[in-house]
This record gives structure tokens, sequence and C-alpha cells, in this order.
């Protein structure tokens, strides 16, 4: 029964995919013109040093691969919260949760869902980038699998938590604003830290304590065959408790639904 619910929740995340095509090319819009164009501009400005896991120089576009990559996961986490708002307010969500199975087990499913679409349109970066000779380890991108499953959990229960709270869909803009852009620019993704630390010292310890930082930082040393122990354990410590505070607002005795509808 579990299994036939959650096949169900994937399929109609697929099928909602496959139906908005448009999504995998707004996706890869901007990841890749960051990687063309504006890598083109920084290459001489932001030349990166040997830093871990790389044991060479390395080049502004091979540096920004892991972090574009979680900006995909981190846009499509926050797509996910918009539909989810959506669905609210047209019913289908409603539906959803009302089923027989247990609320918890529904969320997750839709967060495993998001999951796999993020892990599609990353791979698709991936073979673009390859193609315009950006590329690491053959086997790197194996065994950066449970990384970007990891990230995605991340940014789909982010998501997930702030849909509790968007009450309306012309909010979504705000949360844009005031959330997605600040984790993009304040973490590692476009630049090294020690570069932040160089020119401020309260911005790197902002980084530091921006979870996003760390899910990049695992990405980027999976991608090499390596395992970045603090940033697994923050990001993973970060998805529960995203999760679990998802999980609450969607709860109908104490959550966000139930303000909403008593408001």
């Amino acid at each position: 029964m579990y299994w036939t619910c959650f096949v169900g929740v994937l399929k109609r995340e697929l099928l909602r995919f496959w139906q908005q095509r448009s999504r995998l090319i707004s996706a890869l819009v901007r990841p890749l013109l960051w990687l063309v164009v504006f890598a083109a501009g920084f290459r001489a400005a932001l030349g990166v040093a040997i830093i871990p896991p790389y044991e060479t120089y390395i080049t502004y576009e091979v540096y920004i691969i892991p972090g574009l990559a979680g900006v995909i996961m981190l846009f499509n986490g926050m797509q996910s919260s918009l539909s989810m708002v959506y669905d609210r307010e047209m019913g289908s969500m409603k539906v959803l949760l009302t089923s027989p199975m247990p609320r918890p087990f529904l969320l997750v499913s839709k967060l495993l869902a998001g999951a796999c679409i993020s892990m599609l349109q990353v791979y698709a970066f991936f073979a673009i980038a390859w193609l315009l000779e950006v590329e690491a380890e053959p086997i790197g991108y194996l065994l950066v699998i449970p990384a970007l499953l990891l990230t995605a959990l991340l940014l789909g229960a982010l998501g997930l938590l702030l849909s509790s709270f968007i009450k309306q869909l012309e909010n979504f803009a705000g949360v844009m604003n005031f959330v997605v852009f600040p984790m993009f620019f304040l973490s590692s993704a476009l630049y090294p830290l020690w570069k932040m630390r160089e020119s401020s010292e309260w911005l790197y310890w902002i980084c530091q304590f921006n979870p996003f930082t760390h899910a990049v930082e695992l990405i980027r040393f999976a991608l090499y065959g390596q395992f970045n122990g603090q940033a697994a354990l923050v990001t993973g410590l970060c998805t529960l408790i995203f999760t679990s505070l998802a999980i609450w607002g969607y709860d109908p005795k104490r959550g966000m639904v139930k303000r909403k509808v008593g408001g």
C-alpha cells in the first residue's frame, strides 16, 4: 500500500514535469548563462587556488559546477513550494492529504518525488557542461548521487516548509527575494569562502551558517570521490529539522494550516 502510494505521487510529479517541459529549459538557462557568460568574465578575477578537494589549480568554470548544480536544486525546491501553494488553493493537495495514508508519509513521498526531478535536471546540466568540456572524473558522476539526493531533500524540505507559511501565490515573489537569493549568494556556490573572508569576516561567518554552503561543499567533494563529514552532518541535520517543521506546518491540528483556516 505504501509503495503504491509513493509510486502514485512520483508518477504525478513526473507527469507534471513532462507536461511542463519549459521547466527543464528554464532550470538550465540560469546556470548555463553563468557557466558560459559570467565565468568567461570572472575567470581572471576569480582564479581559484589549490583548495580541497582539488589537487591542483583549477579554472573558475570547474569550481562553479557543484555550486550551479546546487542552484538548480535550490530553485526546483522553490518551484515545488510554488506548486504546493497552487495545489492547496486548487484543492488537489487537500484531496491527497485527506487520503487514509499518514500525512508525514505523503509529505515525505512528495519530497522524494521532487528530489528525483531535481536530480534529473542536474544530470542534464552535467551532460551539457561535459559537452562544453567542463567535467569532473567519470566515477564522480556516480559517487555524487547520495550527495545530490540529500541536497535535493534539504532544499525540497525547505520549500515544503515555506509553502506552509505562504497563503497566496502572490507572496511567492517575496520568498524568492528574501530566502532564495541570500542563500545563493551567501554561500560557496560562486566563490570560495576564503575570498569572502578576505573581504568581510562577518559575511564569511554568515556563509558558514548557511546550510546551502554545506550542501554545495558536500556535492563538490563527492564529485571528486571524497567525503566531507562536516558538510554531510550539517546537511543531514538541517534536512531533518526542515522536514519535521514542514510536517508540523501541515498538521491541521497544530501547524500553519490550522491558523490559516482559523484566520
